[in-house]
């Protein structure tokens, strides 16, 4: 049996949503702290309008000091490139508004629907496919979750709920867990996959509290985190991850293949390993969701699948990620077939 553990009630601000205040969200500020000239960068404030710079300081950390090409960099930094139109690449590249049931509900697949629990994240990754989503009237506020439970008992196949956002591990330790006890109290629902950044960018995050309400629910927990290069998992990161792993969560990862960050085979292979030790399997490989600011870092089929083929000869099947498209108004994530 798993035991709660001990938890200071009326403790003061925690200490992870004083890093996420403490985040990087001024380019200058990020570029000085890396010893970066922005002199070097041309109408990265523009593209920081729509979508500004944000990064936690334990994330940032992990960057290499003067280099440019970092590949962590590259995930958080605006570049003008962003500002370049391609008919191909939309707002909302994988159909969120259609599949939308009510504010903060989307029901896209059979058995299971997605919570966008919050707009907030802690981290503003470039390629995020939903940087342009409305999230003020499409997030699911306290006062939407009964409409929300009462969709679920009507729809009695339901039997897993993913909750997404932003970042469902921005919202407080009381607030989650309201959410968690609203979906425990459903029978039908066997599982709550949570889909989260935060373990990665914001070890810290992985408090008592919030491992009290895993804990506590009778539901089977499954968290995705998202990592997409070697570097992002520090020992911070593997501590936070064997406290999950400790109290029976399941640890998956996806990754996104992005140009110019993880687009080689040594690097992929390099990330399983690493999430192997961090207690961690490999999911999914995403190939480029193809959202509006996002076009830099797209690479072509034929590319992606050169590179997932040589990264099969390298590793064992269960640290083989699955190589994915999601595609809007499909019933499941599309393979990418692999021509040998």
């Amino acid at each position: 049996m798993i035991m709660m553990i001990n938890v200071e009630k009326n403790s003061p601000t925690p200490h992870w949503q004083q890093e996420l205040r403490a985040a990087f969200s001024n380019i200058d500020d990020l570029l000085a702290y890396l010893h970066l000239d922005s002199a070097d960068l041309n109408l990265h404030y523009l593209a920081s309008k729509d979508f500004p710079l944000l990064a936690t300081k334990s994330y940032v950390d992990r960057i290499k000091k003067s280099d440019w090409a970092d590949p962590l960099l590259r995930q958080i930094l605006p570049l003008a490139d962003e500002l370049k139109k391609h008919p191909e690449f939309l707002n909302d590249p994988v159909g969120d508004s259609q599949a939308s049931i009510m504010p903060g509900l989307l029901h896209k697949y059979h058995g299971r629907v997605l919570l966008v629990t919050t707009g907030a994240c802690a981290i503003h990754c470039r390629y995020c496919f939903r940087r342009a989503f409305p999230y003020a009237a499409n997030s699911a506020h306290r006062s939407q979750i009964t409409a929300i439970t009462n969709y679920l008992r009507d729809n009695p196949e339901i039997t897993e709920v993913i909750l997404s956002g932003g970042d469902p591990l921005t919202l407080s330790d009381t607030k989650f867990k309201h959410l968690v006890d609203a979906l425990s109290d459903i029978q039908q629902v066997d599982r709550i996959r949570i889909h989260s950044r935060i373990p990665v960018v914001l070890p810290s995050r992985i408090t008592d509290g919030f491992l009290n309400t895993l804990v506590s629910s009778v539901k089977k927990i499954i968290m995705v985190i998202h990592a997409n290069h070697p570097n992002e998992l520090n020992d911070e990161v593997q501590k936070g991850l064997l406290k999950l792993k400790q109290i029976g969560v399941t640890l998956l990862n996806q990754t996104v293949l992005l140009k110019g960050v993880n687009d080689d085979p040594g690097t992929l292979t390099r990330l399983s390993h690493r999430l192997f030790d961090c207690h961690t399997l490999p999911y999914y490989l995403h190939l480029l969701d193809k959202v509006d600011g996002a076009q830099h870092f797209d690479l072509n089929d034929n590319t992606a699948t050169a590179i997932y083929q040589q990264l099969q000869t390298k590793l064992p099947g269960y640290l083989v990620p699955k190589l994915v498209r999601e595609e809007s108004g499909k019933a499941y994530k599309t393979p990418i077939q692999i021509q040998f």
